[in-house]
């Protein structure tokens, strides 16, 4: 998975392409606990993301729990195979996508 994070004052969109999974979910995890402290925006584009695990799903749960509090988050470009994931297991229904 690959990792590009683009930051506008308090606006954050990490632009994830690639799976994400037990392998490649540390790291992700560690961008975002490096990146959102100040953030009130969170962006995610996932256009190229192939594939979300549980691995991957656990963090997306943390991301919104935090920005529950910090103000908001967003997934954009939702590819329809993550969508489904999505779907499937219920984060359609807490996570905004658009």
């Amino acid at each position: 998975m690959q990792i590009q994070i683009q930051k506008e004052g308090t606006s954050c969109t990490l632009t994830l392409s690639g799976r994400l999974d037990t392998i490649t979910a540390p790291e992700l995890e560690q961008t975002l606990d490096a990146h959102i402290g100040d953030v009130t925006e969170l962006i995610f584009d996932l256009q190229d993301l192939t594939y979300t695990s549980s691995a991957g799903l656990r963090i997306f749960l943390k991301a919104q729990k935090q920005m529950n509090r910090q103000g908001s988050m967003k997934l954009l470009h939702v590819c329809p195979d993550v969508l489904e994931i999505f779907a499937i297991t219920g984060f359609t229904e807490f996570l905004t996508i658009e």
